[in-house]
Order: C-alpha cells, then sequence, then structure tokens
C-alpha cells in the first residue's frame, strides 16, 4: 500500500511537470503581430481605468478663492464655495474665475452638449461664449479636436469612454459563453455516451426533474421573465437568477427522490447516460437558430442595457465553444498520461480539471479571442441601429449610427470606425497567436 501510494505521488507530479502557461508564452512571443496585439490590449485596459482622468468636463485640479479642488477626482457631489454650496456636475467650470486650473487631455464628458459646436468636422471653425456673452474662436484647451456630433458631443471624448464599453461588454459576454461551452463541452467529450453511468431511478428521476424545471422556470415565470427583460438592468440580473436558483433546486430535489427510488430493486439497474448526444444535439440545435436575428429580436423588445446586453451576446455564443471543447476532450481522453491517471484511482473530476482541461482547453482560448471581436462587433451593429445600449451611453457603435443622418459627417464614420476595426483586429491577431502556439505540430 505504500509503494502504490508512493508510485502514485510520482505519477502525479510527472503529470503536472509540464508547464502549459509558460511553454504557451514562450510560443506566443514569437508571433510578433499577436504580441504587439496583446500589449496594445493592455494599453486600452489602462486607459479604459484612466478614462476619466483622459477626457472630463470637470478639472483635475483647480484654485479658487486660495484654496485648492479636485473636482475630477471629488467622490461628493457639492463643495462649500462663498458659503453656498455648487453642484460639481452642473457648474460652469469653463467660464468660472479660477486662479490656476489643470484640465484633463479632453476637456468633455461623453453625452454633454455643446450646442454652439453641432455637426463640426476637426479642422472647422469653433467657437467660445464669454461670461460677457462675446463669442471667440475656441481656445485650444477646450477645442474639439476630432469634431463634433449631430447634438454637439465630443467625439474624443465618446471614444475614449467608449473603450471601456466595448472592453467590458465583449470580455463579460464571452466569459458567461466560455463557463457554459467549456462546461457542457468538457462533459460531453471526458464522459461520451458511456462514461457516466446512473441507476435506472436516478435516470429517470433526473429526466422527470429537468422537464418540469424548464416548464416551471421558462414557462410559468415567462411573463415575469419578459417584464424583467422589458426593465432591464439588476432587474433583469435579479429575475435570471431567480430562474436559475429554482430550476437547481427543482432538479436537486428530484435527484434526491432518485436516490431514494433506486433502492428498490427495479430502479436499481444501472443504464449509461447519453450525456455526449445530448449536449450535441443541443449544439446542433443552437447553431441552426439565426442568432443575431434572435438578439435583435430579443433585443428590440427588451429595455437596452448592459446586462441585457452582455446576456443576450453570452448565451447566444457558447455552442462553438462547447463543440471545440467536446472535440479536445474526445482525443485527450484517450491518451496514455489519462489512462496511468485512472488506473491509479484518481477521482474523476481531478483527472478531468487537473490533467484533461490544461491540455484540452487551447481551442477553446482561441474562440474565446475571435468570440470577444465578435461580441464588439455585435454590441457596435445594435448600437448602430438604436437597440443595443442605453440611450445615454456613448460607444463606439452609437456615434457611428450618427453618420446615417448625414452622411457628409466623414469624422463620424472614420474615427470609431477605426477604433473598432483595430480593436477587432487585435483579438483576431491575438487568437492567431494562440492557435500557433497551441499548434502541436511547434512543439520541438
Amino acid at each position: 500500500m505504500a509503494l502504490f501510494k508512493k508510485n502514485k505521488k510520482v505519477v502525479s507530479a510527472e503529470l503536472e511537470d509540464f508547464n502549459f502557461r509558460k511553454y504557451t508564452w514562450a510560443q506566443f512571443r514569437k508571433n510578433k503581430l499577436a504580441l504587439y496585439s496583446y500589449r496594445f490590449l493592455l494599453v486600452l485596459i489602462v486607459l479604459a481605468i484612466i478614462s476619466p482622468i483622459l477626457s472630463n468636463d470637470k478639472p483635475l485640479y483647480c484654485k479658487m478663492e486660495g484654496k485648492s479642488y479636485f473636482p475630477a477626482f471629488s467622490f461628493s457631489d457639492f463643495y462649500e464655495l462663498k458659503n453656498e454650496k455648487i453642484s460639481l456636475e452642473f457648474y460652469d467650470w469653463k467660464h468660472a474665475e479660477l486662479e490656476s486650473v489643470v484640465w484633463p487631455m479632453c476637456a468633455y464628458s461623453p453625452g454633454k452638449s455643446d450646442a454652439l459646436n453641432i455637426a463640426l468636422s476637426p479642422g472647422s471653425q469653433q467657437v467660445f461664449k464669454k461670461n460677457n456673452e462675446e463669442l471667440i474662436q475656441m481656445p485650444s484647451k477646450f477645442r474639439h479636436r476630432l469634431g463634433t456630433t449631430r447634438d454637439g458631443g465630443d467625439v474624443l471624448a465618446g471614444l475614449i469612454h467608449g473603450i471601456k464599453y466595448s472592453l467590458l461588454i465583449g470580455i463579460l459576454s464571452m466569459l458567461l459563453a466560455s463557463i457554459i461551452g467549456v462546461i457542457l463541452g468538457s462533459m460531453a467529450g471526458y464522459y461520451g455516451n458511456t462514461g457516466l453511468k446512473l441507476k435506472r431511478g436516478m435516470l429517470w428521476s433526473l429526466f422527470v426533474g429537468i422537464f418540469l424545471a424548464w416548464f416551471y422556470v421558462f414557462y410559468v415565470r415567462s411573463y415575469s421573465l419578459v417584464d424583467a427583460f422589458e426593465t432591464g438592468g439588476a432587474t433583469l440580473f435579479m429575475s435570471l437568477l431567480i430562474s436559475m436558483l429554482l430550476f437547481v433546486v427543482i432538479i436537486l430535489v428530484f435527484y434526491y427522490i432518485g436516490k431514494l427510488a433506486s433502492k428498490l430493486p427495479f430502479f436499481k439497474v444501472v443504464k449509461p447516460l447519453r450525456i455526449d448526444a445530448i449536449i450535441s444535439r443541443v449544439i446542433e440545435i443552437n447553431n441552426s437558430i439565426p442568432l443575431f436575428l434572435v438578439i435583435l429580436a430579443i433585443a428590440a423588445i427588451a429595455r437596452p442595457s448592459f446586462v441585457t446586453l452582455i446576456l443576450l451576446i453570452g448565451l447566444s455564443n457558447w455552442s462553438g465553444i462547447a463543440r471545440l471543447t467536446r472535440g479536445e476532450f474526445l482525443r485527450v481522453s484517450s491518451l496514455d498520461y489519462i489512462q496511468a491517471a485512472r488506473s491509479l484511482g484518481l477521482s474523476n473530476w481531478r483527472i478531468l480539471l487537473r490533467h484533461a482541461l490544461p491540455n484540452a482547453i487551447g481551442p477553446a482560448l482561441i474562440a474565446i479571442a475571435f468570440g470577444i471581436a465578435g461580441a464588439i462587433l455585435t454590441e457596435s451593429s445594435l448600437s448602430f441601429i438604436g437597440v443595443g445600449v442605453p440611450p445615454d451611453t456613448i460607444t463606439w457603435g452609437k456615434i457611428l449610427s450618427e453618420a446615417k443622418e448625414s452622411t457628409s459627417s466623414w469624422w463620424l464614420i472614420v474615427f470609431p470606425g477605426a477604433a473598432i476595426f483595430l480593436t477587432v483586429t487585435m483579438y483576431n491577431l491575438i487568437g492567431e497567436g494562440l492557435r500557433d502556439a497551441l499548434d502541436p505540430k511547434l512543439k520541438k
């Protein structure tokens, strides 16, 4: 027994000897375009974090009546000045009498209108109204460097703040899709149609439980879900969370019913659960549906919100990840080191998570990288036709949609279009870099 435990530890250590992350990074760095795209992604993340510092209609620092203020960094909504409160959000800082001031790179916030400079190109003459109502040429620090939209919004401010929305929607939606896809794909590929065996009582009970859970959660509660989609935001998230909890609770109840029923002679018979066939049919059904039209239809009746958009994109993009993960698990499950781990008595979950998953996740990572690019394009497309994010949120797609009313406003097409193109290309190059890094033909 002691020798068996010792050999078990030795083989387990040999199974973990291969440093997957170190090898992948070394291969990834050989692709220069992918490496530069990765660095560009890091720059975008930094810009998204510091976007309020780069673009804000409030000063970073100012001095009034001998006292220093930091309006852009303040957590309060008001300042005490001249024995009265002034609103940080609505105070006219550009016309305030300031002893000294430091403005952001772009002295505008997204969505704030400049009524004197509407639909102006970057090179157009821009005007500024002084306190005495005199119109003068726009000072350099207040100039709209990339032009304005039809309602006077600053294009540069929209581009800077649009970074975080594009990154959040792309990453969070594909995080949801990857969780669903990897879990279902790994179970289908690892267990197949015969690897997971259940007693007849458990199998029948789970089948009935899943049907009743689906009937109650998605049919009986359909009106609540529709109302939640129309409301959007936190209400939608809570409604979906309650639905998923009810779904799990119902299945758990029938799981324990099946456990009790399995003690009877007729229900003791062990039957294989054809989990691979079930998940494969679900993937085929999902792939046969025109998903963009489904997203468009739901988004048209639902109240625009980030939560709704992330859920719609995430729940419609998991099948490709599941299919690739399933294929890799079918390949990995037949390799010698998996068979050795099984012969040592390691649990299925340990083999699946610690040994099979790190060596089978490669194609899924590539699909996720390409999926983020697709999610950004989907958000831009929905925002372009006006059914994406909330109306008061400025994104790259929302700026691009401004050009529909005025095709001569080239700056509304070029700048947001270039931002979308560069970001999508960056993710595609990262995906290609991951594909090359995980290609077994390149191993030495």
